[in-house]
């Protein structure tokens, strides 16, 4: 890489890569790795905090919000727009799912049914006129395996 540095000035990146069959986007990465800022140990490494990020008491109000019971049943978008008819904003639709997120409330907020399994009806004869129907393959006779 020192004789890449050395040439580049003199011939253009180009031409001394390929004189010195180096792909330019190697000389790139360790170019940027030498230059980029040292990390920090993980155990240290801070997460950057926005200056736009809501505080923990707008984050509270809007949980409130979310978690009320006539929103109870509502999508974000749908609370969003109550509020809005309201007039009060307390962020956007976006960071209303990524407050549910880091709640782990995340998911769907009606309540949903279940269905039972379908049981398909079985019919059986134990006599003779006891069942009629249009398709004999479907019925069952009084003996396992009888039609």
């Amino acid at each position: 890489m020192t004789a890449l540095d050395q040439l580049r000035p003199l011939v253009g990146m180009q031409r001394a890569c390929q004189a010195l069959a180096v792909p330019r986007a190697t000389w790139y990465r360790r170019w940027r790795r030498r230059f980029s800022l040292p990390a920090a140990p993980s155990s240290e490494k801070a997460r950057r905090h926005s200056p736009r990020a809501l505080s923990e008491s707008e984050q509270s109000a809007v949980l409130a919000c979310l978690h009320a019971e006539r929103f109870q049943d509502c999508s974000p978008a749908q609370v969003y727009a109550a509020l809005l008819d309201e007039g009060r904003f307390h962020c956007s639709i976006r960071t209303m799912y990524r407050l549910l997120e880091t709640h782990g409330e995340n998911r769907e907020r009606r309540d949903q049914l279940t269905h039972p399994p379908y049981q398909k009806p079985e019919l059986l004869a134990t006599q003779a006129n006891q069942l009629w129907s249009w398709d004999i393959t479907k019925l069952r006779g009084p003996v396992k395996w009888t039609a």
